[in-house]
């Protein structure tokens, strides 16, 4: 059932509130996790360093804890991202975001890219994985299977991308990936203003990753960021 949001305080319950800017300082975190609370974000997404001061942060709250795994090229080994996410869950991460193999997509590896998710969500101890693909670097053909890949690999999610790497989401991307699985879906990079984000529910989007959720649900406008 399409969702419909009517205003920017709607939005809160969609958003994973994210720093995953390298140069990004404890005191960042602190302050990122100190508005997810604020507004009731649905997570707080950081980088492996940070997930058990986020974790601590946030106690005494119901936003979850999500780490970035394999961030932001998806090339470790898949051993190397499966431990990483086992660390991860360890200090409180609570949903796990990796990034899928790009070189393997785009030559159509699918069994490699199931195998790299797989390791990933085997990892993740039933919390949920959400697989970044991307989509600004792959052809229709290659989103759509992986998402597929993704699907069989029982991950939970599929998401738009890292906001590092090529173009962010667009509408276009999470509806395709909306008719090519039954996963969850994730619209993240370039998301800054609420009619983007509004747009992006309303075509399918399950959750929006963004740095920008203090203007999307105060209405401001936003400068910048992933």
């Amino acid at each position: 059932m399409t969702q419909k949001i009517e205003s920017p305080q709607a939005l809160a319950s969609y958003i994973d509130h994210t720093l995953l800017k390298p140069e990004a300082t404890l005191t960042d975190i602190e302050k990122l996790c100190g508005e997810a609370k604020r507004y009731g974000f649905k997570a707080v997404c950081v980088n492996p360093t940070f997930v058990k001061a986020t974790r601590e942060f946030l106690k005494d709250s119901e936003v979850l804890t999500a780490s970035v795994i394999g961030f932001p090229l998806g090339l470790s080994l898949p051993e190397v991202k499966a431990k990483e996410t086992e660390l991860a869950i360890r200090d409180g991460a609570r949903e796990i975001d990796m990034v899928l193999r790009l070189d393997l997509a785009r030559t159509d590896k699918w069994s490699e890219v199931e195998a790299d998710i797989s390791a990933v969500v085997k990892a993740a101890s039933g919390y949920p994985v959400k697989v970044i693909l991307e989509t600004g670097l792959l052809n229709e053909n290659q989103i759509v299977e992986a998402c597929r890949a993704s699907e069989r690999a029982k991950a939970a999610f599929v998401k738009t991308a890292t906001g590092f790497l090529g173009r962010g989401a667009t509408i276009e991307d999470v509806q395709l990936m909306k008719k090519a699985c039954s996963l969850e879906i994730k619209a993240s990079g370039g998301v800054k203003t609420f009619e983007q984000a509004k747009a992006m529910i309303e075509a399918g989007a399950t959750r929006l990753g963004t740095s920008s959720g203090v203007q999307l649900v105060t209405g401001a406008q936003a400068q910048g960021g992933y």
